[in-house]
């Protein structure tokens, strides 16, 4: 099965085995050309498995029965991953909204809370507050600054939208009984970044993904918010981070 759908302002051709990642990707589908194509075969869709099988026993928990399908969608992301590091893109873990035109990405350790703190956002600024991307967008650095794209890869909960908006802050999220923020230094930031961006294998691939992730971090403001789950926890984030 082949469509092309438009991801990152890049027109890509998914050549798949099955009809899971077009069903995935439907809302960016597009009929302009490929800027390039991807395509799947068995033995991604095992890696998928054994990558995933892999995770599971680490953590301690069962493993994990997922269907060649959902297994392909993974594959598809990662080799859209890969090659959209020619055009200075790559993959990061978190959840971004957009406050007036403007993106605001948070990031942690799986399991700190990213969903629900964009959800209270969304909750404290109402209608001014549009999801991005609550999982895995794709960023574009370029001489004016950052880009963050939604993408179709957007979490289990699917919160976010086909738009793209300059990236202005990156906060990353720590559990805390009182809510404080402050700005940090790339220094202070960077091994959570790197742990929060998907690292390639192939080692030209890899030593691309540094130097975006490097630049990346020069060119937006950082910060390290303590929280807990209350609205206030947003009200405090926002007046911080929006300068």
């Amino acid at each position: 099965m082949t469509e092309t759908y438009k991801i990152a302002d890049k027109n890509i051709a998914i050549h798949s085995i099955y009809a899971d990642v077009h069903e995935y990707c439907k809302d960016y589908i597009t009929d302009e050309t490929p800027d390039f194509s991807v395509q799947t075969a068995q033995s991604d869709i095992t890696y998928e498995r054994e990558k995933s099988a892999k995770e599971d026993l680490a953590e301690g928990r069962a493993i994990r029965d997922f269907t060649d399908g959902y297994l392909e969608e993974l594959a598809v992301y990662r080799k859209i991953a890969e090659k959209m590091l020619d055009y200075d893109t790559f993959l990061f873990h978190g959840s971004v909204i957009a406050v007036d035109g403007q993106g605001y990405l948070f990031t942690a350790k799986s399991g700190t809370g990213k969903s629900t703190h964009t959800r209270l956002w969304r909750e404290y600024l109402g209608s001014r507050a549009v999801m991005v991307n609550d999982d895995k967008p794709l960023l574009r650095v370029s001489q004016s600054g950052v880009t963050v794209y939604g993408t179709p890869y957007n979490g289990k909960h699917r919160l976010g939208n086909n738009i793209s908006v300059p990236l202005k802050c990156i906060c990353i999220l720590e559990r805390a009984e009182q809510n404080t923020i402050k700005e940090i230094s790339k220094s202070d930031a960077y091994v959570l970044l790197l742990q929060q961006t998907y690292r390639p294998s192939d080692s030209i691939k890899m030593a691309k993904t540094l130097t975006l992730a490097d630049k990346m971090a020069e060119s937006v403001r950082l910060y390290r918010l303590g929280c807990n789950m209350n609205i206030e926890a947003a009200q405090v984030a926002y007046h911080k981070m929006k300068g």
